[in-house]
């Protein structure tokens, strides 16, 4: 392990911790872990020798299958590999640290993979943050899949969320290289990834909750930050080519969801050290437009209700649940039927569309409403473990529900398995106690938003300082949106967002696609990929079309409105289906 400061502007924020280097060729290369597309498809994750203590190599290839497998559609006849995206066998090597931005209680991980083709002479660095509350390689398939082959760099972080969960109980965290360890047994100038304060108590605490940093004010620094560790990186990597510095490498950011959202507060910072951007259903506010926190809760609460109207099957006990709404004077109506269309019709008016409603359906089923409010409820009121206003905590839980210590067989495999958000991977949200149907907590986590009392003042102070502003004069930035978007709607975050910033007169070029949803991976359900289309090959077409024009002088995608095929019940996809539109 090395550490040394990155050769870059004072301007740029960088403290980073002990770097762990690691090469990666022959049956393990960088961008599958010597999976293949394959192994990748493979439904059971790489297995442990050990189930209580995996190697770091053990656990970095199953790290990778869950991050490709969360993001993209891998499934035979969904077209990745074959009609886009790469999965090629990329040697290289790999620099892994914790960094910290000024201010922050807790660092974030960053990643640096610089494949043994990194071209020397147009050399680029493509930097992405991960989706979601993802860890460090939460955006391999996004910005590894397209730079790699090329012969790009791709800078990671996990945004200071990620899947480095603490044991209260155990008193153990997650080390640099994923290990399970407590905070006196890590090596010398080490730290865990995640220490929260404080460290005892019972049950987990996660990092993108937990932190009291609300991390999401800080997106934009974090992918700076992981820019500026690449060019340390190539530094010490290449130091006949040295120096490696913002004005001679070129930079392009990309991300999805919020990895979208991330990219596009990076594209704020006056200084010219980022030369493109290219979002996908980014996760953004915008002054005048609804945030996550506001139409998420909203969701949570009306939609079990709603969806029947629209002739999707009810979750169980929609019924109920709809027959306590009324009688909470959320919906009118006496019969289901009546209190189904009220439920609906205030879902419309306050900005959804029944294409993002139709597809709001699969976050229900994965209870991704709630997951998302109780998460970003802690996180934007910068509550720490045992203090969540509405009482939510968080911990591996018995068949029926009842909070019990994480097994060591658990701990091990959350940095590998875990998605930074509950439930998942063996952790549960718990809930307050109730009775019934739980309205009650639902109805917490919506008063922090449209309630009163110093708990909502936190939560919308935190929403507060998340607005996005236009991004830096002259950058060229895409932004590409399902308008199915069902978790993150194109009418609350891309919509709004480009029409601010056009206003102010930057350039800004959308593409909105028909018959994409948020989830690419859902796709290999198939009553999905009989009705979606996944966003990634737009994702990767934005970033051709966007380096041809750094680096050749084309021109820059134009605006479009992108009218696609849906490939039906058993039809294999193929190019025809997705329509791209033509070059300028």
């Amino acid at each position: 392990m090395t550490t040394n400061d990155a050769n870059t502007s004072d301007t740029i924020p960088r403290s980073f911790g002990p770097v762990r280097t690691s090469e990666h060729r022959g049956a393990d290369d960088l961008l599958t872990a010597g999976l293949g597309l394959d192994g990748l498809r493979a439904m059971t994750p790489p297995a442990f020798a050990d189930a209580t203590a995996p190697t770091a190599e053990e656990l970095r290839r199953r790290t990778i299958w869950s991050n490709w497998r969360g993001i993209a559609d891998l499934a035979p006849g969904g077209g990745f590999g074959e009609v886009y995206g790469s999965v090629a066998d990329v040697p290289g090597r790999e620099y892994h640290a914790l960094a910290r931005i000024d201010g922050a209680t807790h660092p974030h991980r960053v990643a640096v993979q610089v494949p043994d083709g990194f071209d020397q002479a147009q050399r680029c660095i493509v930097v992405a943050p991960a989706s979601g509350s993802r860890g460090v390689y939460g955006a391999i398939a996004v910005a590894g899949a397209w730079g790699l082959p090329k012969g790009c760099a791709v800078a990671y972080t996990d945004k200071a969320a990620g899947s480095d969960y603490f044991d209260l109980d155990a008193g153990q965290g997650v080390r640099i290289d994923g290990r399970i360890g407590g905070a006196a047994e890590v090596g010398a100038g080490e730290s865990l990834a995640f220490l929260p304060e404080p460290a005892s108590g019972s049950g987990i605490a996660i990092k993108h909750a937990h932190s009291r940093d609300n991390p999401e004010a800080d997106w934009g620094g974090h992918v700076k930050q992981a820019a500026a560790f690449a060019l340390q990186v190539l530094n010490d990597a290449f130091p006949d080519a040295a120096p490696f510095r913002f004005d001679n490498t070129s930079v392009i950011a990309v991300g999805i969801s919020n990895g979208g959202g991330a990219v596009l507060r990076a594209a704020e910072d006056a200084g010219e050290w980022l030369d493109a951007v290219v979002a996908g259903e980014p996760n953004l506010h915008v002054a005048g437009a609804r945030p996550l926190y506001d139409y998420s809760t909203e969701a949570a609460l009306l939609m079990p209700c709603a969806l029947p109207h629209l002739g999707v099957p009810p979750m169980p006990n929609a019924a109920a649940h709809c027959a306590a709404l009324a009688e909470a004077g959320l919906v009118t109506g006496a019969s289901a039927a009546e209190q189904q269309r009220s439920a609906y019709e205030t879902l419309r008016a306050n900005g959804w569309t029944d294409a993002a409603l139709r597809a709001g359906s699969i976050s229900l089923a994965f209870d991704l409403w709630r997951a998302v409010a109780v998460t970003y409820a802690s996180a934007y009121g910068r509550y720490g473990v045992g203090e969540h206003p509405c009482r939510h905590a968080f911990s591996a839980v018995t068949p029926e529900g009842a909070p019990r210590p994480a097994t060591a067989a658990e701990r091990a495999a959350w940095w590998s398995d875990g998605s930074g958000i509950a439930p998942g991977a063996g952790v549960a949200i718990v809930a307050p106690p109730t009775t019934g149907l739980a309205l009650g907590e639902l109805q917490c986590l919506r008063a922090l938003w449209d309630g009163q009392g110093p708990d909502a003042d936190r939560v919308r102070e935190g929403v507060a300082a998340i607005e996005a502003q236009p991004p830096r004069a002259g950058l060229p930035v895409v932004v590409i949106h399902g308008l199915d978007d069902g978790l993150i709607p194109a009418a609350f975050s891309s919509a709004p967002y480009v029409a601010a910033v056009q206003s102010a007169g930057r350039d800004v070029r959308y593409w909105q696609v028909h018959n994409a949803q948020h989830f690419d991976a859902f796709l290999g359900l198939p009553v999905y990929a009989a009705q979606y289309l996944p966003l990634l090959p737009y994702v990767y077409e934005a970033l051709d079309r966007t380096w041809a024009h750094l680096e050749h002088r084309a021109p820059l995608p134009t605006d479009a409105v992108i009218a696609t095929t849906p490939r039906g019940p058993g039809v294999a996809l193929e190019a025809g289906h997705l329509s791209m539109p033509p070059a300028p």
